[in-house]
């Protein structure tokens, strides 16, 4: 340890680590050591909070609050719970989620503080801790850190509170804190990125030409593909997790009895299980390419590789990759492109939601609240009629006003 100091008659101890720039303070009470960072690199501002610490450390020993279970034994707990009962129900990158939330921002903070410690206060600092000490990823510079999204805070906040509905449900406390933020309840209403009608189309004339005139002979494959890839998932509104997955046995043309259309009826298989996707005409053409080009068994996938690369090229190739609020675009947009492409033609969004594996909720906040077709006009500018004999009763009482002026005169 690079410095170190004794406190309260050698009962507390101060101390700065090498590989920190904030002081440490510790001390052994009720059979076990007790640690905790003062965040602060001064060491009188450091000494002041070590000190409160301990004289509460030490007023809950006498109360005996310190005799309940700390924050990593409820962790480990949920840990050990949640990967479980989850199994192959939950996304195993979401799983791993929760554990790097843990490991890499709750856990340093909470360090082996109690339970009954977290209270709404607490979290609240967490919050304002993670504010002023961004993450500095391997790649950035430290003054290029930014702080954390409202989303990445809200995951952290959620994997939190599932660590002490964990801790409730063992008994290990009485409840479970209110952990919601007081301030900036409900933030602007933002939408997801997607094309409109003329950056569709310019996205997928590219894409046209590309398989048309591929850059090496050796793309010419990877071209078409992305080309259908495009065309399929604007007209079905798949994840491109659920694209990934599609086999050629899970896509069925059929002619559509209430539209008399072709389109392809697909199975799906993805977040919220097995569900059911009717496409537009627009997917039959560019499915019936995939297979004349791959003469597929029933068990091949439609999409077996990504084309992440060739798609963000032709994006920033056509000032495609950002919208004109700086959101981002990814395949995901085009799951985007259709739900408000059909909102703009007036389809039903209880359908849309029932198509897309969505909910009504969900289509309302992030698709619709920036649709202006979803306004009615007529409805909007409602003018109430005025009856003509309420115009002619209004004429004679001003006549007769008039006439009794005449007379008075």
């Amino acid at each position: 340890m690079a410095e170190q100091h004794q406190l309260m008659g050698g009962r507390l101890n101060l101390y700065k680590r090498e590989n920190s720039r904030f002081w440490q303070c510790s001390t052994y009470l009720k059979g076990r050591n007790r640690r905790a960072s003062t965040r602060s690199v001064d060491l009188a501002g450091a000494r002041h909070f070590a000190e409160d610490w301990y004289l509460n450390l030490r007023g809950k020993h006498r109360a005996g609050a310190l005799d309940g279970k700390t924050f990593p034994e409820a962790a480990a707990q949920f840990e050990r719970e949640y990967e479980a009962i989850t199994l192959g129900e939950r996304n195993p990158r979401y799983v791993q989620r929760h554990k790097d939330i843990l490991r890499l921002h709750l856990m340093p903070f909470f360090g082996e503080m109690a339970l009954a410690e977290i209270t709404p206060g607490q979290v609240q600092e967490y919050r304002i801790y993670r504010t002023q000490n961004p993450t500095v990823r391997p790649w950035q510079k430290p003054e290029d850190a930014k702080p954390p999204s409202r989303s990445t805070m809200r995951q952290e906040i959620v994997t939190l509170r599932q660590v002490m509905k964990t801790a409730h449900r063992h008994g290990w406390i009485d409840h479970v804190p209110d952990f919601s933020p007081p301030y900036r309840t409900s933030g602007k209403v933002t939408h997801r990125a997607w094309f409109s009608p003329e950056e569709y189309k310019k996205l997928y004339e590219a894409t046209r030409r590309r398989a048309s005139n591929p850059r090496h002979n050796r793309w010419k494959w990877e071209s078409k593909q992305l080309h259908d890839y495009v065309l399929f998932m604007a007209n079905t509104g798949l994840r491109p997790d659920e694209a990934g997955r599609l086999e050629h046995r899970d896509v069925e043309i059929v002619e559509d009895e209430a539209t008399g259309e072709t389109i392809l009826v697909i199975e799906v298989r993805g977040k919220r299980g097995v569900g059911y996707c009717k496409s537009m005409t627009g997917a039959v053409t560019p499915y019936r390419r995939l297979v004349k080009r791959n003469s597929p068994a029933p068990t091949d996938r439609l999409f077996p590789i990504h084309h992440r690369e060739m798609f963000n090229r032709i994006l920033v190739e056509e000032n495609l990759k950002f919208d004109r609020d700086g959101n981002r675009r990814t395949a995901y947009s085009l799951r985007h492109t259709y739900i408000c492409l059909r909102l703009m033609e007036g389809a039903d969004i209880y359908q849309i939601a029932k198509n897309c594996r969505t909910s009504v909720e969900m289509i309302e906040t992030f698709y619709a609240s920036h649709i202006k077709n979803t306004l009615d006009a007529a409805a909007i500018n409602v003018r109430r009629p005025h009856k003509q004999k309420d115009r002619k009763r209004t004429s004679e009482k001003s006549r007769s006003r008039k006439a009794k002026a005449a007379k008075v005169t």
